[in-house]
């Protein structure tokens, strides 16, 4: 069984700026819960209740939310507030949540070596912090892992026009949906790219990955690319993508922000849909 988590969360957020002068993007709030919540309730519910969070400078506000307050829980039980309180200790007990700091800015690869004594020779899950999705694809890549016994990473097919933001592998598809990968490359351009197929952001690793970051060289925008070591990794092991079926919300810029606010608001929240249809009534259409 799979039980342990790194969920790099040290980024200085610089798309979402001014929003992320002082506040953590991984604390933005989508509907009623910041990013990083539904990050760790996935993994929670997963069954994976050991989780590591890579922070930086200015990102108290996350180790704060999983805390217990127990001035807002003593606040909220005298005044009879049970539905509030019921809500707040559950957050307390998510899972087992410890921090460790990235010192210094040096990519996705850099950051999940932080992880390496945390993690030690086990299989582990890595979640970006800004990304949600609609459904819970932690239990996914568990069952594929399950018959693969290999690194598992999640892949969404995109308009190959924007996979140069993005890591981008090539493989063949040995069942629906899933590709036993051949090859990495991290930002290609548009005639580079192998395919269309991008890395999500959802990773399930073999710990040898730290051997292969500690000897990744810095790659595009002068950081330690994880796609590399990914590449490097697949010398010695197979890797397996699974394509994702559900709506991923990429929390990266303002604009994917705003989408998944009111995407989730609509699924969540049926006033919320009458307020927006009159809205698009009175001021587009």
């Amino acid at each position: 069984m799979i039980k342990k988590a790194v969920i790099p969360a040290a980024g200085f957020g610089t798309r979402l700026l001014p929003v992320t002068k002082a506040k953590p993007k991984e604390m933005l709030t989508v509907v009623d819960k910041p990013i990083i919540q539904y990050v760790i309730e996935d993994l929670s519910d997963a069954g994976v209740n050991n989780i590591l969070i890579i922070t930086g400078k200015g990102k108290s506000a996350i180790e704060n939310h999983f805390d217990k307050n127990f001035e807002l829980e003593e606040k909220l039980k005298n005044s009879g507030k049970k539905e509030l309180l019921n809500m707040v200790r559950k957050i307390d007990n998510l899972a087992n949540i410890y921090y460790t700091r990235q010192k210094e800015q040096k990519g996705l690869g850099d950051a999940i070596y932080c992880g390496k004594e945390f993690v030690g020779k086990e299989y582990f899950l890595a979640m970006v912090g800004d990304t949600i999705y609609s459904q819970n694809v932690v239990k996914k890549m568990l069952e594929v892992y399950d018959k693969y016994k290999c690194s598992v990473i999640l892949l969404e097919r995109v308009p190959k026009e924007i996979v140069y933001k993005y890591g981008v592998i090539s493989g063949n598809e040995i069942e629906k949906g899933i590709f036993e990968i051949d090859n990495l490359v991290e930002k290609p351009s548009v005639e580079e790219a192998p395919s269309n197929l991008i890395i999500t952001g959802a990773y399930l690793l073999s710990p040898n990955i730290f051997k292969h970051l500690k000897n990744t060289k810095t790659g595009k925008g002068g950081e330690i690319q994880l796609t590399d070591a990914l590449r490097s990794l697949l010398k010695d092991e197979k890797i397996i993508g699974v394509e994702v079926n559900c709506k991923r919300y990429d929390i990266g810029d303002i604009e994917g922000w705003l989408k998944a606010n009111v995407e989730i608001a609509l699924e969540k929240m049926p006033e919320f849909r009458d307020y927006l249809k009159g809205i698009i009534k009175d001021k587009i259409m």
